[in-house]
């Protein structure tokens, strides 16, 4: 899960502020890799708000493949630039 510059969701006829991105992976370790994200609010991690507490408010998925997939270093922190790039979100 990765920090990010503060977004407007709507969702159910509301308007939030999503913090957060978490993303699961499933990579055929062959040629490409599909990233599950979520944007989360609340939750920033502190011991009043835990980030057991985020609620998703946003959800899909990224395939990773080709020359993307082949330029890519493995890593959490790789896939999270992938995905936010992609998203056009800003880590934090």
């Amino acid at each position: 899960m990765k920090k990010i510059e503060p977004v407007q969701v709507w969702k159910n006829g509301q308007e939030l502020e999503a913090t957060l991105l978490n993303s699961t992976s499933q990579d055929n370790l062959l040629n490409s890799c599909n990233f599950y994200y979520q944007l989360l609010v609340g939750g920033d991690g502190t011991e009043a708000m835990p980030i057991m507490y985020s609620i998703p408010v946003a959800e899909g998925s990224l395939t990773l493949s080709g020359e993307d997939y082949l330029a890519w270093d493995g890593t959490n922190d790789a896939a999270y630039a992938y995905i936010a790039e992609k998203l056009n979100l800003t880590l934090v």
